[in-house]
């Protein structure tokens, strides 16, 4: 496609949602590498946390604490500044007859286990809030933070759907995954999934994972996982689909992920015109005002002569 075609395509079209088949491409890379990522199923997670400590080992990330939460064995809690790929254990106490339960009328106790990290997103609201050019997107399709022009102004954080974003209070820079973006250039895995003994953290192209997930989620339908379920996975979501995506074996909120993200930049153009049109009216106001005191003015000076 041209240059001249590619501007026509994108003339009418929102480039802060929707589908968009070519994020690296639309970022200025040409002749680019395959967008990738992550695919975690999460119906294989054994919860041995290899991916959390190869995270930490790799991109050398401050220890953060290891508090004792009463969760389970979670003792890390969630995703932040320092902690950029997290297990979660989530117990549920099964109803008589699940599977897992040997149908004999007891209940029994299931661990739903994943381990979660930045999704990527298509549409990535934390990059089109950031006032530096600090989040910049890859060849590859991903999302980085660059470190020394960050400014630490936190704009990123409530822009992200996922809640990923944090501030390291240490050093005042925003912080999350990068897809290990040196590993990619010196073409690895990035470490989490090379330190994962179950393949439930997958790394490739994006198209082929999709591919892989839904034949997964078929598997597993077969052999009486109706619960199991994509999540992220679909280019027409409120995301533009996610470059990290889940297969779950229970609803989204379980896991602590919203049901149904929306990139939280959708709205900027439109806000953008309401507020010219507001700032347009309010200066037409103005502008009458001072016309009306000028005439009045002319008039008393005119009966006073």
């Amino acid at each position: 496609m041209t240059d001249a075609s590619k501007r026509s395509s994108l003339i009418g079209r929102n480039l802060l949602a929707g589908a968009e088949p070519d994020v690296a491409g639309d970022a200025g890379h040409e002749d680019h590498p395959p967008r990738v990522g992550f695919f975690t199923d999460t119906s294989v997670c054994i919860g041995c946390k290899a991916c959390e400590v190869a995270c930490k080992e790799w991109n050398a990330i401050p220890e953060d604490g290891l508090d004792f939460t009463g969760m389970s064995f979670d003792n890390t809690q969630g995703l932040s500044a320092s902690t950029w790929r997290h297990v979660a254990f989530i117990e549920q106490n099964e109803p008589p007859g699940r599977d897992g339960t040997g149908g004999d009328g007891r209940t029994g106790l299931r661990w739903l286990m994943s381990s979660d990290v930045c999704k990527h997103c298509t549409h990535a609201a934390c990059l089109d809030v950031c006032p530096t050019g600090a989040l910049f997107r890859t060849e590859f399709g991903t999302v980085v933070v660059q470190d020394d022009v960050c400014n630490g102004c936190g704009y990123c954080v409530p822009a992200c759907p996922y809640g990923v974003v944090d501030v390291r209070p240490e050093d005042g820079g925003a912080h999350k995954c990068t897809l290990c973006y040196d590993r990619l250039g010196a073409g690895q895995e990035p470490a989490c999934a090379k330190a994962c003994p179950t393949d439930s953290i997958q790394f490739g192209p994006l198209d082929e994972l999709r591919e892989r997930a839904a034949a997964r989620v078929e598997e597993l339908h077969r052999v009486g996982v109706e619960d199991a379920r994509l999540y992220g996975h679909d280019p027409e979501d409120g995301v533009g689909g996610d470059g990290a995506f889940f297969l779950l074996l229970d609803e989204p909120e379980v896991y602590g992920l919203p049901p149904d993200p929306v990139v939280t930049a959708r709205d900027l153009p439109s806000m953008w015109r309401h507020a010219g049109a507001a700032a347009l009216t309010l200066l037409g106001g103005v502008a009458a005002v001072f016309a009306a005191q000028a005439d009045a003015s002319g008039r008393r000076t005119g009966r006073r002569r």
